[in-house]
Protein backbone atom coordinates (compact mmCIF):
# COMPACT_ATOMS: atom_id res chain seq x y z
CA UNK A 1 0.00 0.00 0.00
CA UNK A 2 1.33 3.31 -0.82
CA UNK A 3 1.56 5.89 2.10
CA UNK A 4 3.22 8.53 -0.74
CA UNK A 5 1.20 10.48 -3.24
CA UNK A 6 3.29 11.01 -6.78
CA UNK A 7 1.95 13.08 -9.27
CA UNK A 8 2.64 9.99 -11.55
CA UNK A 9 0.28 7.91 -9.36
CA UNK A 10 -3.27 8.38 -11.18
CA UNK A 11 -5.32 6.39 -8.40
CA UNK A 12 -3.93 9.09 -5.87
CA UNK A 13 -4.51 11.96 -8.11
CA UNK A 14 -8.12 10.70 -8.37
CA UNK A 15 -8.44 10.62 -4.76
CA UNK A 16 -7.71 14.37 -4.37
CA UNK A 17 -9.74 15.24 -7.10
CA UNK A 18 -12.62 13.74 -5.75
CA UNK A 19 -11.55 15.51 -2.09
CA UNK A 20 -11.50 18.88 -3.27
CA UNK A 21 -14.94 18.31 -5.19
CA UNK A 22 -16.14 17.44 -1.61
CA UNK A 23 -15.01 20.30 0.00
CA UNK A 24 -16.38 22.85 -3.14
CA UNK A 25 -19.19 20.59 -2.82
CA UNK A 26 -19.85 21.40 0.85
CA UNK A 27 -19.32 25.11 0.43
CA UNK A 28 -21.53 25.62 -2.29
CA UNK A 29 -24.25 23.97 -0.13
CA UNK A 30 -22.84 26.08 3.39
CA UNK A 31 -23.29 29.70 1.25
CA UNK A 32 -26.50 28.48 -0.18
CA UNK A 33 -27.55 27.58 3.11
CA UNK A 34 -26.46 31.04 4.58
CA UNK A 35 -29.11 33.11 2.37
CA UNK A 36 -31.88 30.67 2.93
CA UNK A 37 -31.47 30.96 6.89
CA UNK A 38 -30.78 34.32 6.49
CA UNK A 39 -34.44 35.51 4.33
CA UNK A 40 -36.66 37.57 7.19
CA UNK A 41 -33.00 39.49 7.52
CA UNK A 42 -32.26 40.31 4.22
CA UNK A 43 -35.63 41.23 3.50
CA UNK A 44 -35.89 43.52 6.16
CA UNK A 45 -32.63 45.46 5.23
CA UNK A 46 -33.33 45.41 1.72
CA UNK A 47 -36.63 47.17 2.00
CA UNK A 48 -35.26 49.54 4.67
CA UNK A 49 -32.00 50.11 1.78
CA UNK A 50 -34.58 50.35 -0.36
CA UNK A 51 -36.51 53.04 1.67
CA UNK A 52 -33.91 55.46 2.22
CA UNK A 53 -33.16 58.24 0.02
CA UNK A 54 -29.86 58.31 -1.29
CA UNK A 55 -28.22 60.83 1.23
CA UNK A 56 -29.67 59.05 3.89
CA UNK A 57 -27.54 55.67 3.34
CA UNK A 58 -24.88 56.76 4.19
CA UNK A 59 -25.74 58.45 7.92
CA UNK A 60 -26.04 55.33 10.11
CA UNK A 61 -27.90 57.52 12.65
CA UNK A 62 -30.44 57.89 9.87
CA UNK A 63 -30.53 54.23 9.05
CA UNK A 64 -31.06 53.73 12.73
CA UNK A 65 -33.63 55.72 13.11
CA UNK A 66 -35.94 54.74 9.83
CA UNK A 67 -35.40 51.13 10.86
CA UNK A 68 -36.74 51.74 14.92
CA UNK A 69 -39.10 53.85 12.47
CA UNK A 70 -39.91 50.27 10.50
CA UNK A 71 -40.07 48.27 13.57
CA UNK A 72 -42.45 50.52 15.09
CA UNK A 73 -45.26 49.86 12.21
CA UNK A 74 -44.81 46.60 11.75
CA UNK A 75 -47.11 43.70 11.59
CA UNK A 76 -45.55 40.57 10.88
CA UNK A 77 -45.00 38.41 13.13
CA UNK A 78 -41.20 37.39 12.14
CA UNK A 79 -40.09 40.57 11.10
CA UNK A 80 -41.19 42.23 14.24
CA UNK A 81 -39.15 39.49 15.82
CA UNK A 82 -35.89 40.27 14.03
CA UNK A 83 -36.99 44.16 15.36
CA UNK A 84 -36.82 42.61 18.77
CA UNK A 85 -33.87 40.67 18.61
CA UNK A 86 -31.28 43.46 16.93
CA UNK A 87 -32.91 46.11 19.42
CA UNK A 88 -35.38 48.24 17.16
CA UNK A 89 -38.12 47.91 19.64
CA UNK A 90 -38.55 49.78 22.76
CA UNK A 91 -39.48 46.31 24.48
CA UNK A 92 -36.08 44.79 23.06
CA UNK A 93 -33.97 43.57 25.76
CA UNK A 94 -30.65 44.55 23.95
CA UNK A 95 -29.53 46.38 21.13
CA UNK A 96 -26.76 45.75 18.58
CA UNK A 97 -27.98 48.37 16.44
CA UNK A 98 -24.74 49.50 15.83
CA UNK A 99 -24.01 46.30 13.87
CA UNK A 100 -26.45 46.84 11.79
CA UNK A 101 -26.51 50.61 11.06
CA UNK A 102 -23.35 51.14 10.27
CA UNK A 103 -21.73 48.16 8.17
CA UNK A 104 -25.20 49.32 6.30
CA UNK A 105 -24.00 53.26 6.16
CA UNK A 106 -21.01 51.84 4.44
CA UNK A 107 -22.89 50.31 1.75
CA UNK A 108 -22.01 46.53 2.43
CA UNK A 109 -24.30 44.04 0.75
CA UNK A 110 -27.36 43.27 3.04
CA UNK A 111 -26.20 39.37 3.31
CA UNK A 112 -22.80 40.26 4.87
CA UNK A 113 -24.57 42.48 7.49
CA UNK A 114 -27.04 39.40 8.23
CA UNK A 115 -23.88 37.63 8.92
CA UNK A 116 -22.25 39.91 11.36
CA UNK A 117 -25.28 39.82 13.07
CA UNK A 118 -25.47 36.45 13.09
CA UNK A 119 -21.99 36.50 14.73
CA UNK A 120 -23.60 38.50 17.42
CA UNK A 121 -27.10 36.54 18.00
CA UNK A 122 -27.45 33.57 16.05
CA UNK A 123 -31.29 33.47 16.66
CA UNK A 124 -31.48 35.88 13.84
CA UNK A 125 -30.87 33.77 10.70
CA UNK A 126 -32.75 31.04 11.89
CA UNK A 127 -36.55 33.51 11.38
CA UNK A 128 -38.28 32.23 8.50
CA UNK A 129 -41.47 33.58 6.32
CA UNK A 130 -44.00 30.86 6.80
CA UNK A 131 -44.84 29.99 3.15
CA UNK A 132 -48.50 29.72 2.22
CA UNK A 133 -50.40 26.87 0.78
CA UNK A 134 -51.94 27.17 -2.37
CA UNK A 135 -55.27 24.82 -1.66
CA UNK A 136 -55.96 24.21 -5.58
CA UNK A 137 -52.56 21.92 -5.74
CA UNK A 138 -52.09 20.81 -2.32
CA UNK A 139 -52.51 17.14 -1.46
CA UNK A 140 -53.23 17.28 2.23
CA UNK A 141 -52.16 12.84 2.01
CA UNK A 142 -48.45 14.00 0.83
CA UNK A 143 -47.91 16.09 3.83
CA UNK A 144 -46.96 14.90 7.96
CA UNK A 145 -49.29 14.89 10.67
CA UNK A 146 -46.97 17.83 12.13
CA UNK A 147 -47.87 19.99 8.93
CA UNK A 148 -51.86 18.99 9.21
CA UNK A 149 -52.21 19.52 12.83
CA UNK A 150 -50.24 23.25 12.19
CA UNK A 151 -52.77 23.86 9.51
CA UNK A 152 -55.66 23.41 12.43
CA UNK A 153 -53.50 25.42 14.65
CA UNK A 154 -53.30 28.21 12.59
CA UNK A 155 -56.92 27.88 12.48
CA UNK A 156 -56.98 27.87 16.10
CA UNK A 157 -59.16 24.65 15.76
CA UNK A 158 -57.87 21.16 17.18
CA UNK A 159 -59.08 17.82 16.37
CA UNK A 160 -60.31 16.06 19.62
CA UNK A 161 -59.34 12.10 19.31
CA UNK A 162 -57.31 12.22 16.00
CA UNK A 163 -55.18 9.41 15.71
CA UNK A 164 -54.88 8.86 12.57
CA UNK A 165 -53.57 10.78 9.43
CA UNK A 166 -56.89 10.48 7.74
CA UNK A 167 -58.77 11.60 10.58
CA UNK A 168 -56.75 14.78 10.70
CA UNK A 169 -57.58 15.07 7.01
CA UNK A 170 -61.22 14.67 7.10
CA UNK A 171 -61.23 17.01 9.99
CA UNK A 172 -59.32 19.89 7.60
CA UNK A 173 -61.74 19.03 4.44
CA UNK A 174 -64.94 19.40 7.02
CA UNK A 175 -63.33 23.03 8.33
CA UNK A 176 -61.67 24.13 4.60
CA UNK A 177 -65.07 26.17 3.73
CA UNK A 178 -64.49 28.07 6.27
CA UNK A 179 -61.13 28.94 6.36
CA UNK A 180 -60.05 29.07 2.58
CA UNK A 181 -61.78 31.61 -0.09
CA UNK A 182 -61.23 29.87 -3.21
CA UNK A 183 -61.47 32.41 -6.07
CA UNK A 184 -63.82 31.74 -9.18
Amino acid sequence: MDLYCFPSHSRCSRFWIFVVCLHLLALLHEVRGKDAECEVCVSVLKTLRESLPGEDQSNAAKVEKKFKLDCKENKQPQEHRFCYYVGGLEESATSILGELSKPMSWGMPVEKVCEKLRKKDSQICDLKYEKQLDWKTLDLNKLKVKDLKKILGDWSEDCKGCTEKSEFIKKINELKPKYVKEEL
